[in-house]
């Protein structure tokens, strides 16, 4: 935070008191040669050195005092226009996210430069300049921690959002262009190097050894009408040795890294622009749900989308465990499904014995239960329990505000497709990410 000085300085800063039609007459006053620049500018009342800049060519004709802009204004007006509309599709409209916009414009005018200059007295003129067009919106107490349960205000300014980005665009009878994607994350244990569990006896799981964690992310796309978008597999640190990660994984899968095994903001632009854009249907507009809080979507994602005609949604802070479809049955039966053919389940900490190189492999074969006919079922009835598709705010009752965000038990490693998980259900076996 700047000091209360540093904002009192800001505020004091003097303003010109002429005005760029009083200096242009000035100056034709000054090249016909009716006037002096010490005449001009008395008359006109300017600064005589900023008059004589502009007679001598030092200072071009209309140029703006001060230092030179770090974003033009025709790339503020669209860093208004690009704030304004993520904003209006449910997506927070914070510091943060202005920020991220505005590099993207700074660093498309300064392609040569690593870093934005942008710091905090840019902040504070942009907001100072743009207080009338946009609110950025304050730190939400209930935002800071998790929250005790789901709040019915987002609940409902959800609904009244979907209902109207549904009727707008005519996607009420085509669930097909309804999509929602949700990252479930895996915790993996490496073997410890000695007796295989064959050799060791019966009831026996490899431990995973201390400092050998994994973490691997699978972002799963479904539509309303439960086809799917080739998943994208994100490691942590970096991707498995060799390329047998890639060709024992899903076909046409996606793969990235990270430091944490997250979906980062870049790797979603990655994502949405090289694979979304490129595996979803021909036929616009489509609709995309998503948990856009972890990280600022992007601006080369937000320009993508409304060229591409794809109306981007974000699912209300801490609501996804009872609106995001995916939560609601598929995710954990994928999650059963891979633990069943890992062959020893998870092991007491709740990590999966398995290796990075194992893991498409098994990802694979297990998700092919998302394709089979009680797969597709899922995630259709995800939509209509959630009351995604078809939009029905009635779909949650008051029982759903009181479910946790998180729960407390481990996912359970019971055999896939025992029917279709409650959203009460789903929050007592424990998150899916």
């Amino acid at each position: 935070m700047p000091s209360r000085n540093h904002l009192d300085k800001v505020g004091r800063r003097k303003k010109k008191k002429w005005t760029e039609e009083a200096m242009e007459r000035a100056l034709t006053e000054v090249k016909s040669g009716r006037r002096t620049v010490r005449q001009a500018a008395k008359e006109f009342a300017v600064p005589k050195s900023s008059l004589g800049d502009r007679v001598s060519g030092r200072v071009a004709p209309g140029s703006r005092s001060g230092p030179a802009r770090l974003i033009t204004s025709a790339d503020e007006k669209l860093l208004v226009e690009f704030s304004l509309y993520v904003s209006e599709h449910g997506f927070p409209l914070t510091k943060q996210q202005v920020v991220s916009f505005a590099s993207s414009l700074y660093k498309r005018q300064h392609r040569r430069v690593a870093f934005s200059k942008l710091g905090q007295t840019w902040w504070l003129n942009f907001r100072r300049r743009q207080e009338k067009n946009i609110a950025i919106q304050p730190a939400d107490g209930a935002a800071r921690g998790r929250t005790a349960c789901v709040r019915k205000e987002a609940l409902d300014q959800f609904f009244r959002l979907l209902s109207t980005v549904v009727d707008a665009h005519g996607l009420g009878n085509s669930p097909g262009r309804i999509y929602s994607c949700s990252e479930t994350g895996y915790q993996l244990g490496r073997r410890k190097a000695g007796l295989s569990a064959a050799a060791a006896g019966p009831g026996h799981k490899p431990a995973a050894a201390a400092g050998c964690r994994d973490h691997v992310s699978v972002l799963a796309c479904f539509n309303a009408a439960g086809e799917d978008i080739p998943p994208f597999i994100v490691y942590s640190k970096a991707y498995p040795g060799g390329v047998c990660y890639k060709t024992r994984g899903p076909p046409n899968a996606l793969y990235g890294w990270s430091d944490s095994g997250c979906v980062s903001s870049e790797l979603f632009k990655k994502w949405f622009l090289k694979h979304f854009l490129v595996h979803a249907p021909k036929e616009r507009p489509l609709l995309l749900i998503f948990d856009g809080h972890k990280a600022p979507v992007s601006l080369e994602v937000v320009e993508s989308a409304r060229e591409g005609a794809v109306v981007l949604l974000c699912l209300p802070p801490h609501c996804s465990h009872v609106l995001q479809p995916l939560d609601a049955g598929l995710s954990a039966a994928l999650k059963r499904r891979f633990a069943a053919l890992a062959g020893d389940g998870r092991a007491a900490d709740g990590h999966f014995a398995v290796s990075k190189k194992e893991f498409s492999g098994l990802l694979s074969r297990a998700y092919q239960a998302a394709r089979e006919e009680e797969g597709v079922r899922m995630v259709k009835e995800g939509f209509r329990k959630c009351g995604i598709f078809p939009p029905n705010h009635y779909a949650l009752n008051e029982a759903h505000l009181t479910i946790p965000p998180h729960g407390a038990g481990p996912a359970s490693s019971l055999e896939p497709a025992q029917g279709l998980l409650s959203v009460a259900q789903l929050a007592a076996a424990g998150p899916s990410s």
